[in-house]
């Protein structure tokens, strides 16, 4: 495991040289991610289109909205676990491509599946403890539901790059995430909030860009609420719809090379390393793929 000190994302941290290492590794591989983010983007978009929420539109009765939700249960939870697998394929490709240039999207989605299903199982944990947490910060009033909930956030970062630097062991998995997170608490709190709010503001910036060719519709629902449902059906106009896709695929890499740049930074504290190498050195030195994966 010592050659993943080769990763570019492996080093000790500040908040500059995380924001730094983050941009370089998106601006230095952004076609390619792009392309993966957005195919699925697409795919995603084409899904909810699908499982058809537009249904919801014209419901007012809290049972009958009701009903109509428990109906479509099975294809929202279908659509979770496409979002979780995407997620995964997208973590080991920030994880592989750095160290095995020759390996193709073909393999890295095969190779993907290997982690998905513990990280299934993770987030099924994850949302019941979850849910105690969010319900304690509840009892906290605002604070404390803002605190859990990027709690939560810090911790969901570290959960696939130690499944798939460190094995797909799911209990191991828990302890290694809960040690690493926790062993440099505040400064991971700390830039996870600073990386969350920079998405949520790119993607409110990006979502206003994309909304101006449909401003029409929304400035007739404010002289006519009754063509809200009208209004309404823009979010699954196809354009739309591409649009967002869009979108989304230019921030979708930002939220993983993070989870790996919080993920190397424990890594090279616990190891005592201070900076990632170069790359240089002679070929005894470099990364093996072999050494990505855990031993049996």
């Amino acid at each position: 495991m010592d050659q993943l000190k080769n990763h570019p994302l492996y080093r000790v941290h500040d908040l500059d040289s995380a924001m730094t290492s983050l941009w370089d590794f998106y601006r230095t591989r952004f076609l390619s991610l792009f392309i993966i983010s957005l195919v699925m983007s697409l795919i995603t978009q084409y899904s909810v289109m699908l499982v058809n929420i537009k249904e919801l539109q014209g419901i007012t009765d809290p049972e009958e909205m009701m009903a109509m939700l428990r109906s479509k249960m099975v294809p929202l939870l279908g659509l979770a676990v496409v979002s979780l697998l995407f997620s995964t394929i997208l973590h080991y490709y920030i994880l592989i491509r750095p160290v095995d240039e020759e390996r193709n999207i073909v393999s890295v989605i095969a190779k993907s599946f290997v982690y998905f299903l513990p990280y299934l199982i993770i987030m099924i944990l994850f949302a019941f403890a979850g849910a105690i947490v969010i319900v304690l910060g509840i009892l906290a009033l605002i604070v404390g539901v803002f605190f859990a909930a990027l709690y939560l956030g810090m911790i969901s970062f570290f959960f696939l790059p130690v499944l798939m630097a460190e094995g797909p062991d799911i209990g191991r998995a828990i302890v290694r995430t809960l040690r690493l997170s926790h062993r440099n608490f505040w400064p991971n709190m700390g830039w996870s909030a600073v990386i969350i709010l920079i998405y949520l503001v790119l993607s409110m910036v990006l979502s206003g860009i994309i909304m101006i060719p449909f401003a029409g519709n929304f400035l007739k629902t404010m002289f006519n609420p009754a063509g809200a449902t009208e209004a309404m059906g823009t979010f699954f106009n196809p354009l739309f719809l591409g649009l967002s896709a869009l979108a989304n695929a230019l921030i979708m890499p930002l939220l993983p090379i993070f989870s790996f740049i919080l993920y190397f930074n424990g890594r090279a504290r616990e190891e005592g390393g201070t900076e990632a190498s170069s790359g240089g050195g002679s070929p005894g030195d470099r990364v093996k793929v072999e050494d990505l994966y855990a031993k049996d």
